[in-house]
């Protein structure tokens, strides 16, 4: 009897701890589906950068190179020179222009002024209209040069290239020397202020992945994690389906119908926080995570921790701000870069450039002093003032 129970017992060991093994096992293999599958995070993620292609507004000769290769330049810093002989001769040359439309705008204008002052008995209405015509042209004329000073002088301006941004100069092939042509790229600036990190994240994932999400993105090589914040999220990639033959047929690609790859959507994180020492290449790998996955702490434990969340009732974290399905963005302070453009200002006036050629056009005539009239004696007889004499002399 005794040994029966014993066997009984054994027995009932061996299936408990049977039980308990699978239990153990079905429990290990939903986390790790959990967290290969469905976690949100993935190790597809690069570092991105916006990059300023430089191209001059003027040709000429490089006469001066202020920068080196990797060199860091702030926004307005001088990259290269261009040589500013010929700009400078145009500008003189404009200068000299308005000069000289201005004296024939004064010599058009009084010449209108006095036939407009004359009767019709002196001249006639048609002349009147011709010289007021030619004193128009003359001011269309002044106008049209002071554009092209105006011109000229944005032009010499623009023989210093300028940075648009604050960055680092990157594969500098420039050199004293070489001849800058208008609209043709040059030199290349990194904009230091540009960084952000896209996480390639498969579509099975996308379903935990929130607007205003925290997120973590460790680079290879180093040990602390950069810190962000999901900005946005892509809302289209390429179809390969979609593209037609050469004959406008659908070109479709044969699949497995028992193996399907999931597609990688791009997610935008934002960068909040970067480790010390840690230099920012563009183009290097990261590990990206989001949510519960990005909190710091043990890896393992943050995996158990996050698939017993993820059996509880779903509640909003922290930082969330809309839904993956949402079109909206992270709510903050977005720098928008502009470039000061330039605005031509109206130069001196006709009448500041040549003030000595026609002064007072516009002016009445002064009347003529009246004559005072001769002293009369005590006998009531005229006075000559040059003589002395009498009337009645």
């Amino acid at each position: 009897m005794a040994v029966k129970q014993t066997t009984r017992g054994r027995r009932l060991l061996r299936l408990l701890a049977t039980a308990l093994v699978l239990a153990c096992a079905a429990a290990a293999a939903l986390v790790v589906w959990q967290y290969y599958v469905t976690a949100p995070w993935t190790r597809d993620g690069r570092v991105r950068v916006q990059v300023s292609s430089i191209a001059p507004q003027v040709s000429g000769q490089i006469t001066e190179l202020r920068v080196v290769d990797n060199q860091f330049v702030r926004k307005g810093d001088v990259l290269y020179v261009i040589d500013p002989f010929d700009f400078k001769v145009a500008l003189e040359s404009a200068r000299a222009d308005v000069e000289n439309r201005a004296a024939d705008l004064q010599v058009k204008r009084a010449q209108a002024a006095r036939r407009e002052a004359l009767t019709t008995v002196s001249t006639s209405i048609e002349e009147k209209q011709q010289f007021a015509g030619t004193a128009k042209q003359a001011e269309a004329a002044f106008a049209s040069a002071q554009a092209q000073v105006a011109q000229a002088e944005i032009n010499l301006r623009r023989t210093e290239v300028r940075s648009p941004v604050n960055g680092y100069v990157t594969n500098l092939l420039l050199r004293v020397g070489d001849y800058a042509t208008a609209g043709t790229r040059n030199i290349s600036v990194i904009d230091a202020d540009s960084y952000w990190i896209d996480g390639y994240f498969e579509e099975t994932k996308m379903g935990h992945i929130r607007v205003g999400d925290a997120a973590t993105a460790t680079l290879m090589g180093y040990a602390e994690p950069i810190r962000g914040r999901v900005e946005s999220i892509t809302r289209g990639i390429s179809t390969p389906n979609a593209a037609a033959s050469t004959q406008g047929l659908p070109s479709v690609d044969p699949v497995y119908t028992w193996v399907r790859l999931a597609q990688r959507v791009p997610v935008r994180i934002r960068i909040e926080e970067v480790p010390p020492n840690l230099a920012l290449v563009a183009g290097m790998t990261a590990t990206v995570s989001v949510g519960a996955y990005a909190q710091p702490g043990d890896r393992l434990r943050d995996v158990f921790s996050a698939f017993v969340d993820r059996l509880g009732p779903q509640r909003p974290q922290d930082g969330a701000v809309s839904p993956a399905g949402d079109t909206t963005t992270v709510k903050g302070s977005h720098d928008v870069s502009t470039l000061p453009a330039p605005d031509p200002k109206a130069g001196p006036s006709a009448d500041q450039i040549a003030p000595g050629i026609a002064p007072g056009i516009n002016e009445a005539p002064d009347a003529p002093p009246a004559k005072e009239p001769p002293a009369r004696d005590q006998r009531g007889s005229h006075r000559d003032h040059g003589g002395g004499r009498t009337a009645r002399d």
